[in-house]
């Protein structure tokens, strides 16, 4: 893995350890001479996670939409910025730009984005690795979630093993290079006419 786009919050969050363990992930991923992909924001955990890879000589591409940056919430100490117009371009630009994912803590955002990559790696799209950073046990409840949706015969088990999780950044990213990604295709039910 060259690049890993990175969702996490434009908040901070009510425990400093989330901020600490976004920069922890960007000083791991610069260490790693793995570039970030992320939201191309200078708040919250989106700043934190950019500003830890920054401090360690680290390569740092945003992609933001118009909107959002007209508003002066890009990082503009970044490696590249993209301005892009709408938020479904910014998704496709980050997913072509990234060779994995990860989710840190977040909100709705964070988790549209975790899911359509894992949806798009059900269906075939794309064979890259998706990982939670799992602070303070903060995906422990989505975890479950997923484990019950595989026991109740709605997701399946090969589907489910698609979301690596750990609470270190460096131990999440050694399961993620070690990942061997079956072709999740042949899994497709097929249509019925």
């Amino acid at each position: 893995m060259k690049s890993v786009a990175v969702y996490c919050g434009a908040n901070g969050g009510a425990d400093e350890i989330y901020g600490q363990q976004a920069r922890a992930m960007g000083r791991t991923l610069a260490e790693r001479g793995i570039t970030l992909v992320y939201g191309g924001g200078r708040a919250g955990l989106m700043g934190a996670v950019a500003d830890g890879a920054l401090a360690y000589g680290g390569q740092v591409i945003g992609v933001i939409p118009d909107f959002l940056a007209d508003r002066e919430l890009a990082h503009r100490g970044l490696t590249e910025l993209h301005i892009v117009k709408s938020m479904h371009e910014r998704k496709l630009k980050m997913s072509e730009l990234a060779e994995g994912f990860v989710a840190l803590p977040g909100g709705y955002g964070t988790l549209e984005e975790l899911f359509e990559m894992l949806t798009w790696g059900q269906l075939g799209l794309h064979k890259k690795p998706i990982g939670v950073l799992n602070v303070k046990g903060f995906y422990n409840h989505l975890l479950a979630l997923l484990d019950s949706m595989a026991a109740e015969g709605l997701l399946r088990q090969v589907n489910r093993a698609q979301t690596l999780d750990d609470a270190d950044p460096g131990l999440l990213l050694d399961k993620m290079q070690a990942y061997e990604p079956e072709d999740l295709a042949k899994y497709l039910t097929p249509a019925t006419t």
